[in-house]
């Protein structure tokens, strides 16, 4: 069921749309540098081989997870004999799938054939480039992210695969409901593909095959495993985890990230997602969240595992338990959304830096005070543009600490504030 050409490639509209950069990039036949970022099931290795199939280029693969520095040397001394070969086509183009658990020195050892042209790098990865993908080579490939697909595009593809899979096209199939169906898929093309596979395997030959609410639930619950365990582990799990610490369930927070460990997953990935969740959750409530998660952070990166799952229990659980509140992360994200509406607004004069005569002269920093000049270290004056001088972004949350910084507050700005 993988589609060959662009014109059966399903989702990612906005980077292979008519018009949009991937498509016009594969048009002209000129392909530089890239890394896709998103989650499983979406195209990017798909897409890998369309872009190559369509260019007449030559493509080789690498695995990160089997392939080490002597794999990758040897590969490209491969595509640099394709290149200079006289039926060559174009730079070869060089597929490196989970290319974020490549080491620094792997990543390291692909930076000459990137940067002189030897082969045109495509890159995937389910995990943030900018945490797990070196900085020189970020500034050598562009990174275009990847999208789970919706309902329509399920749909799309639910439609083609009975019409046009070997095994399925061959069936007697009625389709009465896909809510289950696309919400087991989760955006996740190989996962809804791996779900017909298993209802077409439990139902005997000879038999209609039946989609609906009721038959899918059942028959995943009956197989809870039948269906990319990889995917599921990876992100059905980090999110029951995350909904356990924010939840201030230290028991459940340490089972789900048990069962993180025992499936493999990354251990620094858990341990950046818990410094997310120490500012995003917890935030001013307890300020030294964030600290125990970096620290976290810093000695799984040093140890390793399996000692690492020692400090990552100690951090799941003092998470769990610790007074909670996301009055930071709504604060800034309601800033952004003002700073959207509003646009540039202009800087208060007096808050100006004045660096030149010209710019004393225009105003720049006049009447501006210096709180520690003051009785207190503070006094009132206006930090805001005209337009916003009294929009309010910070909300404080029901917590010890933050009733404290707003009583604090409230005896500086009383109702100004």
């Amino acid at each position: 069921m993988r589609p060959r050409t662009l014109d059966d490639y399903i989702g990612q509209a906005h980077l292979v749309g008519d018009g949009n950069i991937l498509r016009r990039m594969i048009d002209s036949g000129r392909v530089s540098s890239f890394i896709l970022w998103g989650p499983p099931g979406v195209g990017k290795t798909t897409l890998a081989r369309i872009i190559a199939n369509t260019t007449k280029s030559a493509f080789f693969t690498l695995s990160a997870v089997t392939s080490g520095v002597k794999e990758v040397r040897e590969v490209i001394e491969q595509c640099k004999r394709e290149a200079s070969g006289m039926f060559s086509q174009g730079r070869p183009i060089l597929f490196i799938d989970e290319i974020h658990r490549f080491s620094k020195s792997q990543q390291d050892s692909l930076l000459g054939a990137v940067e002189n042209g030897t082969v045109t790098l495509i890159g995937a990865t389910t995990e943030n480039p900018s945490f797990e993908v070196i900085r020189p080579l970020l500034s050598r490939a562009q990174v275009y992210t990847l999208r789970p697909l919706e309902a329509p595009q399920l749909q799309q593809l639910l439609d083609r695969a009975i019409t046009q899979d070997e095994i399925l096209s061959k069936r007697k199939i009625r389709v009465e409901q896909t809510e289950a169906l696309f919400r087991y898929a989760g955006g996740d093309a190989r996962k809804l593909l791996n779900i017909l596979d298993l209802l077409e395997q439990s139902t005997g030959h000879g038999e209609e095959i039946v989609i609906n609410d009721k038959v899918v639930t059942e028959r995943l619950q009956e197989n809870p495993q039948a269906y990319d365990k990889n995917g599921e582990m990876h992100y059905d799990i980090i999110s029951a985890f995350i909904k356990s610490v924010r939840g201030s369930d230290p028991d459940a927070a340490v089972y789900w990230l048990a069962r993180m460990i025992a499936g493999g997953e990354d251990p620094e990935f858990i341990a950046r997602r818990m410094v997310i969740l120490a500012s995003e959750d917890i935030g001013l409530a307890n300020p030294n969240a964030m600290l125990v998660a970096n620290t976290t952070f810093d000695i799984v990166q040093k140890i390793g595992m399996p000692e690492g799952r020692i400090p990552l229990s100690q951090c799941a659980i003092y998470l769990a338990t610790s007074a909670k509140s996301n009055s930071a992360y709504m604060a800034i994200n309601d800033a952004l959304a003002e700073v959207e509406r509003s646009g540039n607004l202009p800087v208060p004069l007096h808050l100006r830096n004045a660096p030149t005569s010209l710019m004393k002269k225009l105003g720049y920093g006049n009447e501006y005070k210096y709180a520690h000049d003051y009785p207190g270290n503070f006094v009132r004056q206006q930090f805001r543009p005209d337009e916003i001088r009294d929009k309010r972004f910070w909300h404080p949350g029901s917590n010890q600490a933050e009733t404290q910084m707003s009583q604090r507050q409230q005896a500086r700005w009383g109702t100004e504030q």
